[in-house]
């Protein structure tokens, strides 16, 4: 539990997707009034998590300054991004909209006075060129420069983190930057080409019959490290409680391949199931985990919910949305 946040007039922009909703509810539960913004409202958070629901598009610098008033604390998650299938066709519309978002959200919380401000960075700003071979250490937050980001995703999240730098070092805005790794969990996006590899997996092995088959994207021999929604949002709070100013990992150390994630979730569900691989799909850089090493220096944390559990809360959670559009 984090005691500098409680009490705070929060904004939580991209308030109806996965890491914003369950963010903003955890902060609504710690008793802060909680105002969220997005240009939907969440298909998943059943219960209410927010005083306040603004249905606004960030790209309009008005709409920014609308939801920054009166504020606090601004948490800036809102963006147009997706798993490795989305961000390798999409280049323009994720540099454009989430330029902008970001160019609008911090002049608007610099106008209108906010205490803090969080942004929400990605693992895809690292050097392509550190991340050629499956096995390798974990990525140091130094090791961001020389630039070369994975996808036009991973170029707009390294300028907005200078841009942050640049409006903390001219205004004093108090900016901190957490750089997340393969954040999964329940009640996010699991289907439509969005979701991320742990989900799409889940929906598959729950989708398949037993017994049965599944493709996944690439040899299956590509790594990761995934951390959980919950380990997410705790490290999340604690840096902004901190106010630590430098990019900073929230990840897992634990490096997994695809075809090893794979079978943790084929065995959870308990069903025989095939693996076929599919060459022509994109799989992004070889080889990504986190280096935690400054992380649990200054925030004190490390991820607490372990892969096998993380995989199994998310898979059954999966399991009965599949099991009840079937059912309609």
């Amino acid at each position: 539990m984090s005691g500098g946040l409680k009490g705070s007039r929060i904004l939580v922009t991209g308030g109806a997707g996965f890491i914003g909703s369950h963010s903003a509810k955890r902060l609504h539960e710690e008793g802060n009034f909680v105002r969220i913004v997005d240009t939907k409202e969440s298909e998943f958070m059943k219960t209410k998590y927010y005083d306040e629901f603004l249905k606004l598009d960030l790209r309009q610098y008005d709409n920014c300054l609308k939801v920054t008033e009166n504020i606090d604390q601004v948490f800036n998650f809102a963006a147009n991004m997706g798993g490795i299938g989305f961000i390798t066709e999409v280049g323009a519309d994720v540099m454009r909209d989430n330029v902008l978002i970001n160019t609008n959200m911090l002049e608007a919380s610099r106008i209108n006075g906010v205490q803090k401000y969080f942004f929400s960075s990605s693992a895809c700003i690292y050097p392509i060129f550190k991340q050629t071979v499956p096995d390798l250490p974990g990525l140091k937050e130094s090791d961001a420069y020389p630039a070369d980001p994975n996808e036009f995703y991973g170029w707009e999240k390294l300028f907005c983190e200078k841009m942050c730098e640049a409006y903390r070092r001219d205004y004093g805005l108090n900016i901190m930057v957490a750089r997340y790794h393969n954040v999964y969990g329940p009640e996010g996006t699991y289907e439509g080409g969005r979701e991320k590899a742990p989900a799409s997996l889940c929906r598959k092995v729950a989708m398949v019959d037993d017994p049965g088959e599944i493709t996944i994207w690439g040899d299956g021999k590509q790594t990761r490290s995934f951390l959980y929604i919950t380990d997410c949002v705790e490290a999340t709070i604690r840096l902004v409680d901190k106010e630590y100013h430098e990019p900073l990992n929230i990840g897992s150390d634990r490096l997994v391949t695809i075809d090893q994630l794979a079978d943790l979730i084929i065995g959870i569900s308990g069903k025989k199931i095939l693996k076929k691989y599919d060459l022509s799909k994109p799989q992004g850089v070889r080889g990504r985990n986190a280096d935690l090493t400054l992380v649990k220096k200054v925030l004190n944390w490390q991820p607490q919910v372990s892969l096998e559990e993380g995989l199994r809360r998310t898979y059954e959670w999966i399991l009965r949305e599949v099991q009840a559009k079937r059912s309609t």
